[in-house]
């Protein structure tokens, strides 16, 4: 695996998303035996960096990965943990209440990283920066950031933060270059940001098309592992796939270790 290196962090350039882990929006206790299968094999498989949110089945999702990883019995200071806030719960009180309520689903003593899950109509940025900021002094949370976050609330964002922000989780992929053009990349870029893109294979929907395989072909690779080492192949970004299939599992672990030549770089950037 290989790690992006920020603010004394190694990261995995690639982690385990946990969206429709134990359901969608609401719990769908029919699939914990699924879910449950999926994070088995993402920890054997050798994932560190799992990312979960009080939103995914409303909570559930945290419930089952705090089971898995009790279970594995992986030391806990080994993983790298995310999570979310709602974007309803952004209120000081409310944000307390949904980091206490996350620790406890997921049974652990802190989070490695903390997120405003998505900006929300008249948020008061400062007012949830004084709970995010009073967690992170805590030590229930060890590092802020946000998700879908334009450029202009980034920057409010970073004002507002005691500590750096340390990343802006968006939909970035080889079809979906929405936050390029706005100017989130290059921004993180420049500023020490990780950029984490999820849904990095649209879903698993990604149109393939003529570079992708050649290029797939010469790495005896997939073209979901292609466009996943595209994305890890640029400065500060990272990414976030989720599957249930244990063999989709192992190949997106194993995408971070294809070496893409520069050529092939821009051929996939002017392809997508």
């Amino acid at each position: 695996m290989k790690y992006e290196s920020i603010r004394n962090l190694k990261i995995p350039r690639i982690g385990f998303g946990t969206w429709k882990i134990g359901g969608g929006s609401s719990p769908d206790l029919k699939m914990d035996s699924v879910s449950m299968a999926a994070l088995r094999s993402a920890l054997e498989t050798g994932y560190t960096h799992f990312d979960t949110a009080e939103m995914y089945a409303d909570g559930h999702s945290e419930e089952l990965l705090g089971r898995a990883i009790r279970e594995s019995n992986i030391p806990r200071e080994s993983l790298f943990i995310t999570s979310k806030v709602t974007p309803s719960h952004l209120k000081y009180d409310a944000v307390l209440s949904s980091c206490e309520n996350s620790l406890r689903r997921l049974q652990m003593g802190y989070l490695d990283l903390y997120l405003i899950h998505w900006p929300s109509v008249g948020m008061k940025l400062e007012e949830t920066f004084c709970a995010l900021n009073k967690l992170a002094r805590e030590g229930k949370v060890r590092h802020l950031g946000v998700s879908n976050f334009n450029l202009k609330l980034l920057k409010e964002s970073q004002a507002h933060s005691e500590t750096p922000i340390l990343t802006n989780q968006v939909p970035y992929s080889l079809s979906d270059r929405s936050y390029v053009k706005n100017g989130v990349l290059d921004y993180c870029q420049r500023n020490d940001i990780l950029f984490t893109a999820y849904s990095p294979v649209d879903e698993g929907r990604m149109r393939s098309n003529s570079a992708l395989e050649s290029i797939a072909k010469a790495h005896q690779a997939t073209v979901h592992q292609i466009a996943l080492a595209w994305i890890i192949s640029q400065p500060r970004v990272i990414t976030i796939p989720m599957s249930a299939n244990p063999v989709h599992i192992a190949e997106n672990f194993n995408a971070a270790d294809i070496e893409l030549t520069g050529g092939e770089i821009e051929q996939l950037s002017k392809a997508g």
